[in-house]
C-alpha cells in the first residue's frame, strides 16, 4: 500500500483536501483507507446501544460487525500517544492508499496544507522547511508563502484536487510503505 501524511494547521483545509482526494482516488477504482487524529475523548458508539453497553460494562474491545461493516472500538487503560505505524498496522494492507490526516510529527511522507492567516490571526510558520518528510506543499495562495519554499518541494494547488490526487498516482514510488518490521 501507498502512504501519505496530509498535516497543517486547523482550518488550513485538510479534511476537505482528504475528502476530495478519496473521491478522486475512488474514482480510479482504487481502494482508500484513513487514519485520522482525533483529540481526546471521541466517541462513534451511541449512549444505550449494545456496544455502548458492552463498553461501559468494561469490555477492552468491542467489535461490531454487520454484513456491510466493521468497528473496534479499544479502550485504552490510560492515555496513549500510539505510534502510527502501530495504527497503520490496524488496516487491512490490500488497500492501494492510506491518506493520514494530521500525525505532523509522524515520519510519513506528507503533504503540508497552508493557508495565509486571516487578518488579526497570529502567522503560521510552514512545517516544510524543516521536516525532510513534507514532499509537497498544498496552498491556495503561493504568493502569500511566508517564506522561499525548498527547491525539493513540489508546489500543489489546494483547490485542485483532481491535480493532487494525479501528483498522487504519479509519484506512487515515493509512497510506498514499509512497516517498520520490513525496514
Amino acid at each position: 500500500m501507498k502512504v501519505v501524511g496530509f498535516a497543517g494547521y486547523s482550518g488550513a483545509g485538510k479534511t476537505t483536501l482528504v475528502e476530495q482526494v478519496i473521491a478522486r482516488l475512488r474514482a480510479r477504482a482504487l481502494r482508500v483507507s484513513v487514519v485520522k487524529h482525533a483529540h481526546h475523548r471521541f466517541d462513534i458508539d451511541q449512549p444505550g446501544k449494545d456496544s455502548w453497553r458492552h463498553r461501559q460494562a468494561g469490555a477492552f474491545e468491542v467489535l461490531v460487525v454487520s454484513d456491510q461493516r466493521l468497528a473496534l472500538m479499544r479502550e485504552f487503560e490510560a492515555p496513549a500517544a500510539l505510534d502510527i505505524h502501530a495504527m497503520l498496522a490496524e488496516l487491512d494492507a490490500g488497500v492501494d492508499w492510506v491518506l493520514v490526516e494530521g500525525f505532523k510529527h509522524g515520519d510519513l511522507p506528507k503533504i503540508e496544507v497552508w493557508r495565509a492567516p486571516a487578518a488579526g490571526e497570529p502567522e503560521r510558520p510552514l512545517r516544510c522547511t524543516e521536516d525532510a518528510g513534507v514532499l509537497a506543499l498544498a496552498t491556495d495562495d503561493p504568493a502569500q508563502l511566508p517564506v522561499t519554499l525548498p527547491a525539493r518541494l513540489t508546489l500543489l494547488d489546494l483547490n485542485r484536487p483532481d491535480a493532487v490526487a494525479d501528483w498522487l498516482i504519479a509519484a506512487g514510488a515515493r509512497f510506498e510503505y514499509r512497516s517498520l518490521n520490513e525496514s
